[in-house]
């Protein structure tokens, strides 16, 4: 395209956009997803003593694991809330997409107070409610996030812009793992400290936010202010670009006229989206389900069969998340190039054939075949984690923003989050079991997972990569008359085309 060629680098303006738009809402989630495990010893002492303070009797094993358990899985309860909150005030005139990221911060920040103050006041009950609110910043965040980033961002760099929810929240991740280490504040005095540290990043969005304009194509097509639109352009993209973005949103306004903004079950009955649709929830339960969350459940293991101190792991398993931090800013980088079809297949293609391998080097590893299998198991996990984050990790955000237009979108991430929080649920819920009924077997059960959704995106995904909302739209309009002509026998082959 001809924007393509023009744009050599995007507005420095727009970087600095998107910086302040990530560190306060996909960084966030990735740092409270990690950084509740280092301490997980030193606050079970502390429910422990203040069990043992307020009843003058210690608190029972089981009892104990479910105040755990709750403390770390009211965070997903959270997130499922704070998608339909962030869906919600996203469409409303007085909060729009940068109002409520902003309003969000006072979600994070009233956590990391009660969360700071719980060791203090002897409360555990303010860990349970902060992590409950960390959960709801997280939901609204991975919500509004990426819906924002696809406005404000020119078609040529979409997808690079896009990629950057993938990015922080991996980072965000790695930045959980190396906060818990013992040289940072791993230590048992400064776990209250560590998990009010989730302020910091509320503190800078609201410090740099504010400073840049609303998303243009909220402005002109939602409130039908041109000139706050044109303005908008002209600091987030620059005085060259902005007529030609300014044209394309003009274009997307004209194709939704008289159409108002979609609830999400008005898109479970838009039969004109139901590729789309289909598309959001398939990749978004396969995000959670493709088995990167057993990866790192039997990464310690892994790591201690290949020789690795039991009090070395933590630093091996900041390895891999710095791998998967790296891959997701690969993504970024070759998803303008090679495209987003091209790199979320290839990434479960390479899942699919990782699933089987680490299936193989585990049983070996149990018989003791011979000592180089647990190497390759460690070289299975890297690979698996390498897999993820140039692929799925940093592709399906993305797809969950391009496949839609203006009016449908907020639905659309609303069901896209709920689906993908509701997986996580599940998963935490039910890989136990399948753990113990399936053993190492259970990377079975993943790589059908990988493999049926790599030919799902084959067979039913269109390249969206340099193409605006509306030729995206019209190519899925396309694919269903040609379905439509074709017969239902030809049906899901058609959608390709």
């Amino acid at each position: 395209m001809k924007e393509s060629k023009r744009l050599k680098f995007p507005n420095k303006s727009l970087l600095l956009a998107a910086f302040a738009t990530c560190i306060g809402g996909t960084f966030q989630c990735g740092y409270n997803i990690s950084v509740i495990n280092a301490p997980t010893m030193h606050v079970q002492a502390f429910i422990n003593r203040t069990w043992s303070d307020r009843y003058q009797a210690n608190i029972s094993e089981n009892a104990l694991t479910l105040l755990w358990s709750t403390i770390v899985s009211i965070f997903t309860l959270g997130g499922l809330l704070g998608v339909t909150i962030g869906g919600t005030l996203s469409e409303v005139w007085f909060c729009c997409r940068k109002g409520t990221l902003l309003s969000n911060n006072l979600f994070s920040l009233t956590a990391a107070l009660l969360m700071g103050l719980s060791s203090s006041v002897g409360l555990f009950e303010f860990l349970i409610i902060g992590r409950f609110l960390i959960g709801i910043n997280a939901g609204i965040g991975l919500c509004v996030e990426p819906m924002f980033l696809g406005e404000i961002s020119p078609t040529a760099f979409r997808g690079a812009l896009g990629s950057g929810t993938s990015i922080f929240l991996t980072v965000g991740i790695l930045s959980g793992q190396v906060m818990g280490l013992n040289e940072v504040l791993g230590e048992e005095q400064f776990w209250p400290y560590l998990l009010s540290t989730t302020c910091i990043p509320a503190i800078l969005q609201l410090l740099i936010l504010p400073w840049f304009p609303e998303s243009p194509r909220y402005l002109l097509i939602d409130k039908g202010d041109e000139e706050g639109c044109k303005n908008a352009l002209r600091q987030l993209h620059g005085l060259d670009d902005c007529d030609s973005s300014l044209e394309d949103i003009q274009k997307e306004k004209s194709n939704l006229a008289g159409f108002q903004a979609k609830k999400p079950w008005e898109l479970f009955a838009d039969r004109s989206l139901r590729w789309q649709l289909l598309t959001i929830i398939v990749i978004n339960m396969a995000q959670q389900l493709n088995g990167v969350n057993a990866m790192y459940f039997y990464a310690d293991y892994v790591f201690l069969q290949s020789g690795i101190p039991l009090d070395k792991t933590p630093y091996a398993t900041v390895g891999t998340g710095a791998c998967e931090c790296f891959t997701a800013l690969t993504c970024g980088l070759l998803i303008e190039c090679l495209g987003r079809k091209v790199l979320i297949t290839g990434g479960y293609i390479l899942m699919s054939i990782c699933c089987i391998f680490f299936t193989l080097t585990l049983a070996f590893q149990v018989i003791n075949v011979s000592p180089v299998f647990p190497y390759l198991s460690v070289a299975c996990v890297f690979a698996f984690v390498l897999s993820f984050g140039l692929g799925p990790g940093g592709v399906t955000n993305i797809l969950n923003n391009e496949l839609f237009t203006q009016t449908a979108r907020p639905a659309a991430f609303m069901i896209a989050g709920t689906v993908n929080w509701l997986s996580f649920f599940l998963v935490g819920l039910l890989f136990p079991f399948i753990v113990i009924g399936l053993q190492h077997y259970c990377f079975l059960v993943f790589f059908v997972v990988c493999s049926s959704v790599a030919i799902y995106i084959l067979l039913v995904v269109p390249e969206t990569k340099n193409k605006t909302f509306v030729e995206i739209q019209n190519e899925f309009k396309s694919s269903e008359k040609a379905s439509t002509s074709e017969g239902s026998g030809t049906t899901l082959l058609s959608t390709c085309l």
